[in-house]
């Protein structure tokens, strides 16, 4: 590229008025024709902004040139920078990892320790996030027409937040944007108009912040023209939520005036001048739709302008489309980008299509992106066959783990390759393994697309936790302590995210025996309660905060089986290719068949009893 192109100014950020969707697309076709130029323009702002951190100068030695970069920096995971974040947390200063101030820590669903994860953040990174969120309406509005005559139902929310030692914030990503000036000072833009005030939005009582956005969308259901939220757990839980208090919120819309129980000053002020005076025909209108035996299309029946439904279905998100699509009545879902607290990534160029065939385009002056190429063959030498959660000892993928396996950079990614993401950022993240696992999908121009297959480590998720196979153990570990000390033994163990109602909840399966024979024990209800509940407990800060704060995931239920069950769960996997010689027990399933195999077994069943301890570390 020459040095006129907008791509190369300072921060790689061109400027541009959100509200011209051509000038926007252009800039999208120039940087995905454009790609290896961009990418190296990146690298070399980001090593000679950084060289003479702490971190980079031991590695670099005052040096520049890329080939030094990539041969002398290594690939690091979360606990090899750990001791850095934690020094900046503690008070140190920012450029013992980046040049920029550090003007917060963003707090990953990812977790060490326990507690989650921190990544750093600088003022520059909240324009780039606005850069990335200002490009995703063009994209849309190839695809959608006249969505600047109507307004957006986006329901967003804080969460708790804490600060470190140092006086830093250490919050999550969207709530560090939310309350930025980027989001709260942002000018007029014809195609983003929500119907939420910013009030109901950064109010951090969640009821009555989701209270008082669901009244401001019904109340302006005929102009709104898309509805959604960032995950489609996250949406579900506002239809769930619609589902029990309907009846207030026609109250409220009927006579004009808000509950009292809403306390917040400045939602109670917005929220009331969106409701202007009593609607007696809405109320009556929402009434008879909510009061229907069914809710199968309710979001098409109560917003009937609706062209899409955005939200997050890619992932661990996509066990909710069937649900999904029960309420939407036909409308499409939409998947608009990649993200994550660590950087924002990619943006999916054809967001029409179905879930299961979204892919991402990485934007290239985001990041810095490498791959580590991921095997994707069982262990007896056999192709990858993608199996549903089953057999996971047999198929899951041979992740890349050691240090001297080269990267791929963007350009050279192969089609219907495996990789897992890299990322070098602008903030103080150097080759850093995001831990994401992608399929190389298609391109668009010279931009590789990229499917997300799921992220490393992960067995259950059901909102934004991610607990991985050793948390679980370590977790029923605790647990099975309880039931030992009164004779019995833990034979064998899996488990699900049942999504099945809202909102879902972890479901552990166990065989269980008496010390001395083969019966089945009889079981205490107020023990195995106790057994649940510690599993909680041992679970890591983002599950408990989950389960506790935010009410995002139901009470974890322990189901005992019958003694031959996970015989029989054996003979399933091995009847789907498994083999016999090499089979583990699945620590996380999730075939239906499989699921089915073991309900079918099922004795007893207990829940816990009580929310975990949570508060902001």
């Amino acid at each position: 590229m020459t040095r006129g192109n907008p791509c190369q100014l300072p921060g790689m950020l061109p400027n541009y008025d959100p509200n011209d969707s051509e000038a926007g697309m252009k800039i999208l076709e120039d940087l995905t024709e454009n790609v290896e130029q961009i990418q190296q323009r990146v690298l070399e702002e980001i090593i000679t902004r950084n060289a003479r951190t702490d971190y980079l100068k031991g590695f670099l030695d005052g040096q520049f040139d890329k080939q030094i970069f990539k041969k002398t920096v290594p690939v690091v995971n979360y606990e090899d920078i750990k001791p850095y974040i934690e020094r900046i947390a503690n008070g140190d200063s920012s450029n013992i990892i980046s040049a920029e101030p550090i003007i917060e820590l963003l707090t990953s669903s990812g977790t060490s320790g326990g507690q989650p994860k921190m990544m750093p953040s600088t003022a520059e990174d909240l324009h780039r996030k606005t850069f990335f969120y200002n490009l995703l309406v063009p994209v849309m509005t190839k695809y959608v027409d006249g969505l600047d005559e109507g307004k957006a139902m986006y329901l967003l929310f804080v969460k708790p937040e804490t600060k470190t030692p140092s006086g830093l914030m250490a919050r999550p990503v969207l709530t560090s944007y939310y309350k930025s000036n980027n989001f709260k000072n942002r000018p007029f833009n014809r195609f983003n108009v929500y119907t939420s005030p910013d009030e109901t939005i950064l109010c951090s009582d969640s009821k009555q912040s989701m209270y008082c956005q669901l009244l401001c969308g019904l109340v302006q259901r005929q102009e709104v023209l898309r509805v959604g939220a960032v995950f489609a757990s996250a949406f579900l839980r506002a239809i769930k939520f619609l589902e029990h208090n309907w009846k207030e919120l026609c109250s409220n819309t009927r006579t004009g005036h808000v509950s009292d129980w809403i306390t917040d000053p400045g939602c109670r002020k917005v929220v009331s001048l969106v409701l202007n005076k009593p609607k007696p025909e809405l109320a009556d209108l929402i009434e008879h739709e909510c009061n229907s035996k069914s809710w199968e299309g309710i979001i098409k029946k109560l917003w009937p302008r609706t062209k899409y439904i955005e939200v997050i279905v890619t992932g661990s998100m996509a066990q909710y489309v069937s649900t999904l699509e029960y309420y939407s009545g036909g409308i499409p879902l939409v998947s608009t980008m990649y993200a994550s607290s660590e950087c924002y990534f990619g943006i999916n160029f054809k967001p029409l299509s179905k879930p299961w065939d979204v892919s991402y385009t990485l934007i290239p002056n985001m990041a810095y992106f490498e791959f580590l190429p991921v095997k994707k063959k069982s262990e007896d030498g056999a192709q990858y066959v993608q199996c549903n959660g089953v057999c996971k000892e047999n198929c899951m993928e041979k992740e890349t783990e050691k240090e001297d396996v080269e990267t791929v950079e963007l350009v050279d990614v192969k089609l219907g390759q495996y990789y897992e993401l890299v990322v070098t950022t602008f903030t103080g993240l150097y080759r850093y393994r995001v831990g994401d696992i992608l399929m190389v999908t298609g391109f668009h121009n010279k931009a590789p697309q990229f499917r997300f297959v799921h992220r490393r480590n992960v067995v259950l998720s059901i909102d934004t936790d991610k607990t991985s196979e050793e948390d679980l153990l370590k977790a029923v570990t605790k647990a099975k302590v309880i039931v030992e000390s009164l004779g019995i033994l833990l034979i064998e163990y899996t488990s699900y995210a049942d999504t099945s109602s809202i909102p879902g909840h972890y479901v552990l399966f166990w065989e269980l025996t008496s010390k001395g024979n083969n019966h089945l024990p009889v079981l205490d209800p107020k023990i195995m309660e106790q057994c649940c509940s510690t599993v909680e407990e041992s679970l890591d800060s983002v599950y408990r905060r989950c389960r506790r704060k935010d009410n995002s995931i139901g009470p974890l239920e322990i189901r005992v089986v019958q003694h031959g069950t996970f015989d029989a769960l054996m003979d399933f996997c091995v009847s789907q290719g498994s083999s016999v010689n090499q089979y583990k027990t699945p620590r996380c399933i999730k075939s239906g068949e499989a699921i089915n195999i073991l309900d079918s077994r099922v004795v007893a069943r207990f829940f816990s009893q009580k929310a975990p301890f949570w508060e902001p570390v």
